[in-house]
């Protein structure tokens, strides 16, 4: 069933997940809600089910049937249609490629920072500029130096080690600004720097999702080693495809365990984020406001 009703009328959702490239859908016996926000229309329409007694809202980033690329994709309206459903806590996957020899197609890296190496997306809510209903967000600073949330982490962990598929455990994703893929050169250079997985969507989505209160955490799957690791051609985006596609099964398994897994209570420090901050959004500030204090 597809309804544009207002969310208040719908079954409202706890948990996020935003499909990358292959995963376009992850729940059955769904309600699609059609939703827009200050930012536009999201991708698509959010699909709400159940996992394991959880409330669900399922996203895919590029749409369904992969129409939006990566820096045309409304990150905005994405996480501001999650949270505006009760999504509190965001899982992130997408297929990424390897920096590293020992990361190749099939390996699953849970990474602990990213790299920014796009240019002009829209990448904060609090740009200063009034929104249609004549709010005016203030400009204010939100840290980021541990991007993804520590709980999300362990917990999507476990779940793959419960599936008997060893992930690697923290690592650099620079993200691009795509669509293209890199040069030899320029995966070279991000090799260099020490940097782990490359991908296109990784900023401004974990961004966004710290600016309101979200834990967020991603997993990147990787399809391919990046143009400076392999030899011959070069990767393709065919070869992506199929390679996510040989693994999104166990992918989506590694989803709905760390559902089940994820605490109902969050006890990580991603809520306190805008803490002595005041946006200009109230309900933004109302719903910090009412987070238990840290500790």
């Amino acid at each position: 069933m597809t309804t544009d009703a207002p969310s208040e009328l719908l079954g409202r959702a706890e948990i996020g997940v935003i499909g990358g490239s292959g995963l376009y859908a992850l729940l059955e016996d769904v309600t699609e809600v059609v939703l827009d926000t200050p930012y536009g229309a999201p991708s698509d329409a959010v699909s709400l089910g159940e996992v394991a007694g959880r409330r669900v809202a399922f996203l895919p980033r590029h749409g369904r049937g992969h129409a939006v690329p990566p820096h045309r994709i409304n990150y905005r309206a994405n996480l501001w249609a999650l949270h505006s459903l009760g999504v509190r806590q965001v899982l992130g996957p997408c297929a990424v490629g390897g920096l590293r020899a020992e990361y190749g197609p099939g390996a699953l890296l849970v990474p602990d920072q990213f790299v920014d190496r796009t240019t002009g997306r829209a990448g904060t809510y609090f740009d200063g500029e009034p929104l249609p209903d004549g709010t005016v967000p203030n400009v204010v600073h939100v840290s980021m130096a541990d991007p993804y949330c520590p709980t999300g982490r362990r917990v999507v962990l476990d779940a793959a080690r419960q599936q008997g598929w060893e992930p690697v455990d923290g690592g650099t994703l620079v993200v691009v600004g795509g669509p293209r893929f890199s040069t030899r050169a320029e995966s070279r250079w991000h090799a260099a720097n020490g940097w782990s997985v490359v991908g296109m969507t990784g900023h401004p989505e974990a961004v966004l999702a710290r600016e309101l209160g979200l834990c967020y955490t991603s997993l990147t799957l990787v399809t391919d080693l990046d143009a400076g690791v392999e030899s011959g051609e070069g990767v393709t985006h065919a070869e992506v495809l199929e390679v996510f596609g040989r693994n999104v099964d166990r992918l989506r398994t590694v989803l709905f365990r760390a559902l089940e897994g994820l605490p109902a209570a969050r006890t990580c420090d991603c809520p306190h984020a805008l803490a002595g901050l005041a946006t200009g959004l109230s309900w933004l500030d109302d719903d910090a406001a009412a987070v238990p204090a840290a500790g």
